[in-house]
């Protein structure tokens, strides 16, 4: 089993369910309280380790009720946390609206998530760069993500950001990216085009490849994702489910997607596996709650790695 090793953002999801989402200024009432485990990056390290990678966390909580129930609920998914505790500052939490079309609006107070530093990372560099794979997300500092993608990439260890939340990134970054996962905002906030479907996403790749990205997956949502890597490209169609809610289907998607390549999967089974499982992630409320196993991709009889 290859070692991935995660690192990112620990939240907890304060989710309320109502008939819709309101504008502002308006109250809905009726609806239903959650209180879920999220985070990007914990919820990408879920999922990786439900769907078969050796995983390893490395994330910083603050010294509070929320940090440290993080660790013993992670290990029960087989995780290794690596938990760094900020005493000066609050665990990570998230605001998570969902209306009955499973659509969704989010408000996130990173705490001790945006003090994540190169010399918190530092101790960490031999698992870095003894990793297959290191996956990473934007929820905490871009210099903190640039370091640790610099070192993995120069150990020759495969490096797969997530560029979510969206923002801009260090021209310099690129370079170090084996793959690189936007949605269609956060592809048109890095690139310009505006990305509806797999011929735009195909423009939006062009721009990111001539910044020095070897690989770029564009997830669709309902039309899927489209995919691009030395000189090919293609596009894998999402699954025809009911969505219930689409909190962490991204997340889902690039666990899996980082499961599929560490196990030599080719580019094509590897989109199609992560399409599979965040299409079953969105059939379910919650964060990592909706994260899926292994078994569970392959259920209808598919085989998992075939696209």
């Amino acid at each position: 089993m290859a070692k991935i090793v995660v690192i990112g953002s620990t939240n907890t999801d304060m989710v309320v369910r109502s008939t819709r989402i309101p504008v502002p200024g308006e109250t809905v009432t009726g609806g239903t309280f959650l209180l879920n485990p999220g985070g990007k990056g914990a919820n990408q390290a879920v999922a990786c380790a439900r769907l078969g990678g050796e995983t390893t966390f490395v994330a910083k909580v603050g010294d509070d009720a929320f940090g440290r129930e993080t660790g013993p609920r992670l290990a029960k998914d087989g995780i290794d946390a690596r938990l760094l505790v900020d005493p000066a500052a609050a665990s990570g939490v998230a605001l998570i609206l969902v209306d009955a079309e499973g659509r969704n609006c989010i408000s996130v107070a990173p705490g001790a998530n945006a003090t994540l530093t190169p010399s918190d990372l530092e101790p960490m560099r031999g698992e870095i760069e003894g990793a297959a794979a290191l996956v990473m997300q934007l929820e905490t500092p871009v210099e903190t993500v640039a370091w640790a993608m610099k070192v993995a990439h120069a150990a020759g260890v495969t490096t797969v950001l997530n560029p979510a939340p969206a923002a801009e990134l260090p021209a310099d970054l690129y370079a170090d990216l084996d793959w690189i996962t936007p949605n269609e905002t956060e592809a048109k906030l890095l690139t310009g085009v505006d990305v509806t479907d797999a011929a735009s996403a195909k423009d939006a790749a062009a721009v990111l490849h001539a910044r020095g990205v070897k690989g770029v997956v564009v997830t669709l949502g309902a039309q899927g994702a489209f995919w691009s890597e030395g000189g090919c490209c293609g596009s894998v169609p999402a699954c025809p489910v009911k969505a219930v809610d689409t909190v962490a289907a991204g997340d889902t998607f690039n666990g899996a997607f980082a499961v599929a390549l560490t196990e030599g999967q080719s580019v094509v089974e590897a989109v199609y596996f992560a399409v599979k499982a965040a299409s079953i992630a969105v059939t379910r409320p919650g964060a990592q709650s909706s994260v899926p196993h292994r078994s569970e991709v392959a259920a209808d009889g598919t085989p998992a790695a075939k696209p």
